[in-house]
């Protein structure tokens, strides 16, 4: 069976490295200087939609990294391995980062990866965000995506949520049983509540307005990698991005690659999250933008004490992404 899954994955890894190949990339890499290392690590999460990182092996291989690892961490301890150095790059969402690099945790944010992937389930009475108001809301990781999403339709977040973060407390267990009002997902977790016919849906950040309008998650890197680093810091990032435009492009091929590389179990589910997410649309959005949109919602929620002008100067570097949008402009 082993032999059966590594074969697989080889020839899953060799068509997507094919397809990359395929798409109308200007080679601008082949006249740049090789990286300064050959290794490279990423962060492992058991969220589908970081899914570009999860794909991107053959790609950087391509641009010249012969050690590439993946090293598992989970969304509560990644900040504190990333800036370590424990990994080079993750994937996460914006609002988490911004939050960490508030707290002086000395990672950088260098470009978008992706916008939407949540989604706000509720049981039956409630339509609507606002609706609400004195409800209990769960969620894993950090509330700074709910509190943000409460207070832009004018609810206090603090005074009219319960929120429920704590993993012990089991939320979505809670939520499947009726005892919380709502629960903020994210993938594989949407697909496992619509198939058990869960409560239904009341935002999606990846089609409702503004969040569609934002990079909901982001790369970051550990800012000594990038400061020693930068031309192997620009080639994971383009690795990324063209790994992105396959995520769009050959979904099913992807799906099966973060599958068989062990980043998630249900092929239908990893499918489903690269058909329904705007992996493809990376370039339409702007990074600066979606860290300040994001920034400047915490800011006012009290979430963080730098304004976004400080954050985006002390904790971004997106002069790679904006080369690399005009260098891969199809």
């Amino acid at each position: 069976m082993l032999m059966m899954q590594s074969r697989r994955q080889f020839l899953t890894t060799l068509s997507l490295a094919g397809a990359a190949m395929a798409l109308p990339f200007r080679r601008a890499a082949a006249i740049e200087p090789p990286p300064e290392t050959t290794s490279v690590r990423l962060a492992k999460i058991p969220v589908i939609c970081f899914a570009p990182q999860y794909v991107c092996e053959a790609l950087l291989r391509a641009e010249g990294f012969t050690d590439i690892s993946y090293v598992d961490t989970t969304p509560l301890g990644l900040f504190k391995e990333l800036a370590p150095g424990k990994f080079d790059f993750a994937s996460n969402l914006s609002l988490d980062f911004i939050t960490a690099i508030d707290g002086g945790v000395p990672i950088t944010i260098l470009t978008g990866v992706h916008a939407g992937c949540y989604e706000l389930f509720a049981q039956s009475d409630i339509r609507g965000v606002a609706d609400l108001k004195g409800k209990s809301v769960g969620m894993l990781g950090t509330t700074s995506l709910v509190a943000t999403l409460a207070a832009y339709v004018g609810l206090n977040p603090t005074k009219d949520l319960t929120m429920v973060n704590d993993p012990a407390a089991k939320p979505f267990e809670q939520f499947v049983e009726g005892k919380l009002d709502a629960y903020l997902v994210f993938p594989p977790a949407p697909q496992e509540l619509h198939a058990r016919n869960v409560g239904h849906v009341i935002l999606r950040t990846a089609v409702d307005r503004p969040w569609s309008q934002y990079f909901c998650c982001t790369l970051a890197g550990n800012r000594e990698f990038i400061a020693r680093y930068p031309v192997a810091t620009k080639r994971v990032i383009r690795a990324l991005l063209k790994a992105a435009d396959l995520c769009a492009s050959a979904p099913e091929q992807a799906a099966r690659l973060i599958v068989d590389g062990g980043f998630t179990e249900n092929y239908d589910y990893a499918l489903q999250t690269l058909n329904e997410n705007p992996y493809g649309s990376w370039r339409d959005y702007d990074a600066e933008d979606s860290v300040r949109f994001y920034a400047l919602r915490l800011h006012e929620l009290g979430m963080i004490k730098r304004d976004p002008k400080r954050i985006l100067a002390e904790g971004t570097d997106f002069r790679f992404f904006d080369e690399l949008k005009r260098e891969l402009k199809a």
